[in-house]
């Protein structure tokens, strides 16, 4: 059995909000986009999966997604989560009445493809299945096969509301980066552990680096970058970071703005992810 998976994502500025104390509003945005392109590349290497489906209103995550081979479908609704899956699940049913469909949380960041094959290949063996988040709580997929409705209740304990609707659910030893959706900056911590794709290693290195030098007279100095490159920040962008004090060594993260030799940092903190 082959299987279209639908992905939801909010547009890139309202999405993953419990991050910006991490992250900051402007890469929160950026790292939303990261997650969501991970987790679609991984999806379309997988031998059991026949197309990805994203449903959003983001014209940029449109853009990119499109990019890596998936069909973007327009949020019409705009009602939430469910509704933009119910919608997603219309779709292709619309075209392909006998479509097995499952949906997938975009936030899943260290998605592998064998793990993912795994938790397909079980899911096949139920009308309706889901797979629990890594807190047990929440769910990352929910399938349901030819013949049967999504019937999708994500959001907040959606683990007890799944298996409430009939859903099988489907228990299985090293599947962790299929459970691992990204919320917190712990979460992020988790899924860097794990190992993140492509997309939000490169992001989050343009996002952290080592504190290299530190004027406590100025409160001025540089940071290291993680491929080596120094850039200095003034006043103002350790002001911003609300810091007191800062020691060469110090993880620290950073936004950077300019391009070349214009390139500066505008904000530096301590690390928290």
């Amino acid at each position: 059995m082959t299987w279209t998976l639908v992905v939801p994502l909010k547009p890139l500025a309202r999405a993953k909000t419990r991050l910006s104390d991490a992250a900051g509003d402007g890469p929160r945005a950026s790292l939303a986009l990261a997650f969501a392109q991970d987790t679609v590349g991984a999806a379309l290497a997988s031998r059991w999966v026949r197309e990805v489906t994203v449903v959003t209103d983001d014209p940029l995550a449109g853009r990119e997604l499109s990019a890596l081979g998936a069909r973007i479908l327009p949020d019409s609704p705009g009602l939430g989560l469910n509704a933009a899956l119910a919608h997603g699940a219309g779709a292709v049913r619309g075209e392909r009445p006998e479509a097995a469909v499952a949906a997938l949380n975009a936030d899943l960041p260290a998605l592998r493809t064998a793990e993912l094959d795994l938790v397909l290949e079980a899911a096949a063996g139920f009308s309706r299945a889901f797979l629990a988040d890594a807190a047990g709580v929440g769910t990352t997929l929910l399938s349901a096969a030819p013949g049967a409705g999504l019937a999708p209740a994500f959001g907040g304990p959606s683990r007890d509301r799944h298996r409430a609707s009939g859903a099988r659910e489907i228990e299985l030893a090293g599947v962790d980066s299929v459970r691992r959706d990204v919320d917190t900056a712990g979460d992020l911590r988790a899924a860097v552990a794990l190992g993140v794709g492509a997309h939000t290693r490169a992001r989050l290195a343009d996002m952290q680096g080592t504190a290299y030098t530190y004027d406590p007279e100025t409160r001025a100095g540089s940071v290291l970058l993680d491929d080596g490159t120094p850039l200095p920040f003034d006043t103002a962008a350790f002001d911003a970071g609300g810091l007191r004090m800062l020691r060469p060594g110090q993880r620290v993260r950073i936004e950077v703005e300019g391009e070349g030799e214009q390139r500066r940092i505008v904000f530096v903190t301590l690390q928290t992810f």
